[in-house]
């Protein structure tokens, strides 16, 4: 039997008279179409969330690669002229870090105190994520700082007060001897992400040569590249084969390696125990084929009688459950790319209401994500790969599963079926 025989024979089937077999097949696609929409929907929050922080990490924290001078054997401004010399660089901003203690009106945390050019805030891949709360962007002197807002709310910190940021420096005999510096808060900031948002205190680049000695503060150079998905690892080859041993150079996937790895293993986890579900829905297929096979036995002994040998009775029954398959995945995709493509404005909805039935009962109001670990809008992110891949994957578990008695069928004989029947 040809293949477009089978397939017609198929289609028939699934398209024709809704007997008992063939309900049980359209059952199978709609419970592998269910399957699908929660590991679709799984798939685009999962790839946003770790996109959305990756990126804040990328444009706001570490850039997409640093450059460390480690023998101080170059000037700042010739190592930032000679980097902006290569072809694909946004740009390039020298930055010091150190650690202190910073203390409001209402408390004192630890801080990392990042004192780097005003420009670096007001790069494009930067500054669309940052939503400015109070005040300005960036300091403006050396006695300014901006501040988190997670931070500012911890110590009871407004624009315009003034904070003491507790520093050490080393004195005589191997001590470190306490230094405090007054600053004016110029800002509040907020990139949608708590972790960063509680860590953020900001000074000019100045401001921190005068807190910071060498040694208690580490210093860099932060490079944006045009791609850093795809050309950090190019770049910073080609940085090192030209800047020469005395400097060692980190892409962001390097500083970023532990969180990274924890997102994607997460992920992973996630899709992995979504496409049991998958499986399981694809063993009502097989038991769905069964059910077809009992039905069309009549059919099954006329194809056979009319000359079909076991491998084309075969193919009738595997392109039933492939259409199964198919049709479930077409519409467990869709539905799962309309709900994950609107899924900020499902949780908002969703928030919104359990809050009012909270609100009846004197309850609180009702965050769905927390935005101490998670970011307040989630980026849509489409891997069309993935999406596919999903897809074929529940067709071949489909296939995989009607194989069976898609055999028994073709094995079946045309004069004991016809005495059945």
């Amino acid at each position: 039997m040809k293949n477009n025989a089978a397939f017609y024979i198929a289609l028939r089937y699934l398209w024709g008279r809704a007997h008992e077999g063939v309900r049980y097949l359209r059952g199978a696609a709609v419970g592998i179409a269910v399957s699908l929409v929660p590991i679709i929907v799984t798939l685009i929050v999962a790839d946003g969330m770790i996109r959305g922080i990756v990126d804040r990490y990328l444009e706001l924290g570490t850039g997409h690669l640093q450059v460390f001078d480690v023998m101080n054997s170059s000037d700042e401004e010739d190592i930032v002229e000679q980097i902006m010399g290569f072809d694909g660089i946004r740009g390039v901003w020298a930055e010091r870090r150190g650690m202190g203690v910073l203390a409001g009106k209402s408390g004192r945390t630890g801080v990392t105190v990042r004192s780097i050019e005003p420009s670096f805030w007001d790069d494009p891949g930067g500054a669309a994520l940052l939503k400015i709360i109070d005040g300005e962007r960036s300091p403006q002197t050396d006695r300014d700082v901006v501040l988190g807002e997670t931070l500012a709310g911890d110590i009871g910190a407004k624009v315009g007060d003034t904070v003491r940021l507790m520093t050490v420096r080393p004195a005589e005999g191997g001590r470190f001897s306490p230094r405090t510096a007054a600053f004016t808060v110029r800002g509040i900031l907020s990139c949608g992400y708590n972790e960063l948002d509680a860590l953020w205190c900001i000074i000019s680049y100045e401001g921190g040569k005068r807190v910071f000695s060498s040694e208690q503060s580490s210093a860099s150079y932060i490079i944006k590249i045009d791609d850093p998905y795809k050309k950090a690892d190019d770049f910073s080859w080609e940085l090192f084969m030209n800047l020469g041993s005395n400097y060692s150079i980190y892409t962001w996937k390097e500083l970023l390696r532990s969180q990274y790895s924890s997102y994607e293993t997460s992920r992973q986890l996630l899709l992995f125990i979504m496409a049991l579900i998958v499986i399981v829905a694809a063993v009502n297929v097989s038991s769905a084929t069964g059910m077809l096979v009992l039905e069309r036995q009549r059919d099954i002994a006329v194809l056979k009688v009319s000359g079909a040998n076991i491998n084309g009775v075969t193919k009738v029954f595997l392109w039933c459950s492939f259409l199964t398959g198919l049709a479930g995945s077409i519409i467990g995709i869709t539905f799962g790319l309309i709900i994950g493509s609107n899924i900020n404005f499902l949780i908002r909805s969703l928030e919104k209401l359990l809050s009012f039935f909270s609100g009846l009962f004197n309850g609180s109001e009702v965050k769905i994500l927390d935005p101490g670990f998670y970011l307040e809008t989630i980026p849509i992110i489409i891997d069309r790969t993935a999406v596919f891949m999903i897809g074929v994957f529940a067709i071949l578990c489909s296939l995989a599963a009607s194989l069976i008695p898609a055999r028994r069928a073709g094995k079946l004989k045309p004069m004991e079926l016809l005495r059945k029947t």
